[in-house]
C-alpha cells in the first residue's frame, strides 16, 4: 500500500522551483521571488518551512528543497535587518532644546 500525505500537507515550495533540472541547488539569486519579499513576508514563510521540517511531513526531496529555500530566506531576512540597522537614527536634543537626529552607532 502506498503511503498518502496528510490532507493538510502543503510543501513550502515545489522542489522543481528550488532545484535545477540537473538536481543541483540553485544559487540564492536564482531562487524565485525572494529578493522581492518584505522582511515580514520572508520571516512568515521561513517560520512555515521550519514548522513543516520539524513536523517531518513530506518527502525527503521536498524537505531538502524547503531547507534550501529556508536558508535563502534566512539570508534575506538578515540582509533586511542589516539595512534597517543602518537606517536607525538616534533622536537627541540640541543645545537650544530642539530635536535633531544623529546616526546611531549600534555596534
Amino acid at each position: 500500500m502506498l503511503a498518502t500525505r496528510p490532507a493538510a500537507y502543503t510543501p513550502a515550495r515545489a522542489p522543481d522551483r528550488v532545484r535545477k533540472n540537473d538536481g543541483e541547488p540553485m544559487a540564492e539569486t536564482e531562487l524565485p521571488e525572494i529578493a522581492g519579499l518584505s522582511f515580514e513576508e520572508a520571516l512568515e514563510e521561513l517560520e512555515t518551512i521550519v514548522r513543516q521540517l520539524e513536523a517531518g511531513r513530506g518527502r525527503l526531496d521536498d524537505a531538502i528543497g524547503s531547507y534550501e529555500r529556508g536558508a535563502a530566506l534566512k539570508r534575506h531576512c538578515e540582509a533586511k535587518l542589516n539595512e534597517a540597522k543602518a537606517k536607525v537614527e538616534k533622536i537627541a536634543f540640541a543645545a537650544d532644546g530642539t530635536l535633531k537626529t544623529e546616526a546611531q552607532n549600534l555596534d
